[in-house]
C-alpha cells in the first residue's frame, strides 16, 4: 500500500455564482469582492465594473498575485488603458472575462498553485 499526501482544498474556491451572488468556499458575497486561495475581501469599494479605476487595484496588488483575473459581470467588458497599464508596469498578467468564465477560470489556477487574485463584480 503507497500513501501519499494530497493537497489540501483551498479553503476559496468559488462554489457557485448567480447575478445575485457568488458563493465563495463557505461564504455568500452579494457584491464585489477580491478572492485569492487563502484571503477574501467583500469590502471592496468598486461596486461595479464601471466603477474600477487604478487605485482600487492597489488592494489587489498587495496580495502579490502573478495573474489578475478581472469578473466584470454578466458581460466581458475590458478595462482602461491606465488599469493595464498599472498592472503591465508592476509585472502582473490580466484577463478580463465575464463572471462566469472568471469563476471557473479561477478555480482551475487556483488547483494550479498558481498566484492568481480575482475581482469579481456582479454587476
Amino acid at each position: 500500500m503507497k500513501f501519499t499526501l494530497e493537497p489540501g482544498v483551498p479553503p476559496h474556491l468559488i462554489r457557485g455564482y448567480s447575478g445575485n451572488e457568488i458563493r465563495i468556499g463557505e461564504s455568500t458575497v452579494h457584491g464585489s469582492c477580491i478572492v485569492t486561495a487563502d484571503t477574501l475581501i467583500t469590502q471592496w469599494e468598486p461596486q461595479s465594473f464601471a466603477e474600477l479605476r487604478p487605485r482600487h487595484l492597489e488592494a489587489l496588488l498587495a496580495l502579490a498575485p502573478e495573474l489578475v483575473l478581472l469578473g466584470t459581470g454578466p458581460t466581458q467588458q475590458f478595462p482602461s488603458a491606465e488599469i493595464r497599464a498599472l498592472l503591465g508596469s508592476r509585472g502582473v498578467g490580466l484577463e478580463a472575462m465575464h463572471l462566469g468564465a472568471a469563476c471557473r477560470t479561477f478555480n482551475v489556477l487556483v488547483q494550479e498553485e498558481r498566484r492568481v487574485a480575482a475581482g469579481l463584480f456582479l454587476r
